[in-house]
């Protein structure tokens, strides 16, 4: 049906240009088959953030007595950062340790009892009740030890909690507390400090749409820009290639990490980032304009003598070879939108039709009528009226 109404349209343009002039005459725009470089893209943005963070926090509840870190602090793993108030933590350990205590002291007496019992029993003086009361006695007491001994490990545990130490490498990113506050440990770990490992390395979360993301891969070049830097550009690779996704307004998104390499340390946590990723990259490819493949001569368009040999195939280019407008079947791989790949058809040179022009108007696929009776009439010039008047 396109084909149709293409040739339809192209037969009412020759004949409207042929019965306003026959000096009009319709000339083709050529482009040769050149190795070029083809690449694809799409684009995103992104919020630039360290490879790896920690989120520093504490286990037991108290108030913080003593900060050794500000902001931008470099700090090593096993660093002292922080340290709570230990009057509590240290009054729990020496209760479980006189717990404990208590709990020997028992266990002790209930095996001198068990072994008394025993020796009776054996002699026969006393009943097998009372013989399997001091066993049981004595098998509770030396449970009672175990759990006192796990309470004073807890004990002691939370007090070395009162100590907080940096667990990684890196460079204080936030400071959440103060001195004399008080952190309370219930259903959540509070938040600390915050600590990213190398700033050196960053990497770039990216949103990309759902139309987009069938396109991307790994190790893809990728290049971005911050506001910070407008007129630097950055390099980087897809790292990874998130399955979550992610639905705000009706609108699917799917997170894909991108390495931002930082020796400059010029990128900074939290920078939108604006990305494009590179989907398909041919370098030195044989390639024609895209619109050479949408080109097709009609009869209406040829002179006299002429003539036009078609060829079979999916997708065919045309050359003009002396009187001849003829096809060639080619097969073509990647397309950027302006130009395509030519595999196999063609060879380096090969000059294509690209379009063609009547008069001053150029077409690439086929001509438009010149006038549209819905169309307001142009202004006539007023002397160009005058002179017309006049004659």
């Amino acid at each position: 049906m396109k084909s149709i109404l293409s040739t339809a349209l192209l037969i009412a343009a020759v004949g409207t240009i042929a019965s306003c002039s026959k000096d009009n005459q319709i000339t083709y725009t050529t482009d040769k088959a050149t190795y070029q470089n083809i690449s694809t893209s799409i684009t995103a943005t992104g919020t630039i953030e360290p490879v790896t963070q920690v989120e520093v926090g504490t286990q037991v509840s108290g108030i913080i007595s003593h900060i050794y870190v500000d902001y931008n602090s470099e700090v090593h793993k096993g660093d002292v950062i922080a340290e709570l108030d230990r009057t509590n933590l240290q009054s729990e350990l020496t209760s479980a340790q006189s717990n404990l205590a208590n709990a020997q002291a028992n266990a002790s007496y209930q095996a001198s009892n068990y072994n008394r019992y025993k020796t009776l029993y054996e002699k026969g003086l006393v009943s097998a009740n009372d013989y399997e009361s001091a066993k049981l006695s004595y098998e509770q007491a030396r449970q009672q030890v175990a759990v006192q001994q796990q309470n004073v490990s807890k004990a002691k545990t939370n007090l070395g909690y009162a100590t907080i130490t940096a667990p990684i490498d890196g460079i204080v990113l936030s400071k959440e507390v103060e001195e004399g506050q008080t952190v309370a440990s219930a259903m959540t770990t509070p938040t600390l400090f915050i600590i990213a490992q190398d700033l050196t390395n960053m990497r770039v979360i990216a949103n990309i749409d759902e139309a987009d993301i069938g396109g991307v891969k790994e190790k893809q070049r990728v290049t971005f820009t911050v506001d910070a830097f407008p007129e630097e550009v950055f390099n980087g690779v897809v790292t990874q290639v998130r399955q979550e996704a992610t639905t705000v307004s009706n609108v699917v998104t799917y997170e894909v990490v991108i390495s931002a390499p930082n020796p400059d340390l010029k990128l900074k946590p939290g920078l939108t980032a604006n990305v494009t990723i590179f989907t398909a990259e041919r370098e030195n490819v044989l390639a024609v304009p895209v619109k050479a493949l949408r080109f097709t001569p009609s009869e209406v368009m040829l002179a006299e003598g002429q003539e036009i040999q078609d060829c079979k195939g999916a997708q065919k280019v045309w050359r003009q070879e002396g009187n001849i407008f003829k096809a060639y079947a080619v097969e073509t791989g990647t397309s950027n939108g302006t130009l395509v790949e030519i595999v196999s058809g063609l060879k380096d040179g090969d000059e294509v039709i690209t379009g063609f022009s009547i008069g001053a108007e150029e077409a690439s696929e086929s001509p438009q009528a010149e006038s549209n009776p819905f169309m307001p009439s142009p202004r006539r010039n007023n002397k160009d009226s005058k002179s017309s008047a006049g004659k």
